[in-house]
């Protein structure tokens, strides 16, 4: 069985397309029977940014929610947050006083900041070492990423290879698993749906707000009565990713004969997505209501995750000439 390794972001809100470009595909992985998934929230990650306790407490709920809801299975797998296994933050240590200072400030999370100094602090900087930690420290064999963080897995296996070179074997050296047919979803700019942009559309909003919400996507200035190209439509775009093969060719058949007006499309939209993830807006409510239930599934993951980072720190510590526990 081969261990697959993934983060979860632990800032601002899950939505569609987190959903249908990320999450939905890595629970589907993650729950082949070839495959054990160890997935983490990474709130250690998030004090580079984040300054406020009940905002941390607040994402880091919904986050963990968000994934249980959408199906990834707490039983065979396992999911924790990474501030509950401290052994993460001391393979950090350890690791950075093996990482040239040169790969550090090539990395895209600094780089990106370069220009404004005073904006980065000594966590940003360091944060693909901490990423490094979250890998190697797990023994993980895959690690699904997108394409803009490759470069941050190239440098954990350059760490961890570094390490074995001088020590012997001693950690696994990971491979990415970076998926070429990742969903585009468009936000409701038609842009790349992105927290960023502000463009996203929250599955887990009451049907009022979520209403409000898909009300917002722009659309272009055809008369009601006039028919209409479904293909450079921003609603049709988002509809096709949930919809049937019938239902896409229904809603076609509209727009192409006129009289349907993006109103019309709209509530459409709304009353798909409603439906399509019925069964996970259920769940997401219960848990966001029920934080015991969620202290449980994070605590029971943290002790399944201790006793594999533990083994690998033994090792480091062995190889290093410190105390193994």
């Amino acid at each position: 069985m081969s261990r697959i390794l993934t983060g979860i972001q632990s800032t601002g809100k899950q939505h569609l397309g987190n959903i249908l470009g990320a999450i939905k595909p890595l629970i589907e992985l993650s729950n082949q029977p070839q495959h054990e998934a160890f997935a983490f929230v990474a709130d250690f990650h998030s004090l580079t940014t984040v300054r406020n306790a009940e905002e941390l407490k607040e994402s880091t709920k919904n986050a963990v929610a968000v994934w249980i809801a959408c199906g990834f299975d707490h039983h065979k797998n396992t999911i924790y947050l990474q501030s509950d296994v401290p052994e993460v933050a001391e393979l950090t240590w350890y690791l950075s006083c093996f990482t040239p200072f040169p790969m550090l400030s090539n990395a895209h999370s600094f780089k990106d900041k370069s220009s404004r100094r005073n904006e980065v602090n000594a966590g940003l900087f360091t944060y693909p070492v901490l990423m490094a930690a979250d890998i190697i420290g797990y023994d993980a064999n895959f690690v699904p990423v997108g394409k803009d963080q490759v470069q941050h897995l190239e440098m954990t296996r350059d760490i961890a290879q570094s390490f074995n070179h001088l020590y012997g074997e001693t950690f696994v050296i990971p491979e990415a698993k970076v998926d070429e047919n990742v969903k585009v979803v468009p936000g409701t700019d038609g842009q790349k749906m992105s927290k960023s942009y502000g463009n996203i559309i929250n599955i887990f909003l009451s049907e009022k707000e979520l209403k409000k919400q898909i009300g917002t996507i722009i659309t272009d200035s055809t008369p009601l009565e006039e028919p209409k190209n479904p293909d450079t439509c921003n609603v049709y775009a988002l509809y096709r990713l949930m919809a049937t093969a019938d239902q896409q060719i229904e809603m076609r058949n509209k727009y192409q004969a006129g009289g349907y007006g993006y109103g019309h499309a709209k509530a459409e939209l709304l009353e798909l997505i409603v439906n399509y993830f019925s069964k996970e807006r259920e769940t997401y409510n219960r848990l966001m209501e029920n934080e015991d239930e969620l202290n449980t599934i994070l605590l029971e993951g943290a002790k399944k995750a201790r006793p594999v980072i533990s083994k690998v720190m033994n090792r480091v510590r062995g190889k290093l000439g410190y105390r193994t526990m």
